[in-house]
């Protein structure tokens, strides 16, 4: 099991050494564009609301992909996720697409 602070940006994990490597893992989510909310989220910006609604859509994506990846770097006998990036972008019908990844790593605590 990947532990939460066993996933970094960084290129390794303090207190641990790697092991060996899987790989580089990814996950994946996509939201639909949901002219209604949209539609709505301009008229809250216009009268100066936050757009909850869309920063909800967001942490739902990155969770969503993230849960992903830890998931395929498990299957691959990880226990770490090292050098981990957040990719978002916008598909042509209007929908976002949200891709994290990083490198699948079995880790080891250094000796104290």
């Amino acid at each position: 099991m990947i532990a939460p602070d066993a996933v970094v940006t960084f290129e390794r994990v303090d207190g641990f050494r790697v092991v060996k490597s899987f790989g580089y893992a990814y996950g994946q989510a996509t939201r639909p564009r949901n002219i209604l909310r949209a539609t709505f989220r301009s008229i809250g910006a216009f009268i100066g609301l936050a757009p909850v609604e869309y920063l909800t859509d967001a942490e739902r994506s990155r969770t969503d992909c993230l849960a992903e990846l830890v998931r395929k770097a498990e299957a691959t006998g990880a226990n770490g996720i090292i050098g981990l990036q957040f990719q978002v972008s916008e598909t042509p019908d209007g929908s976002t697409k949200v891709l994290a990844f990083g490198e699948a790593v079995l880790l080891e605590p250094l000796p104290r």
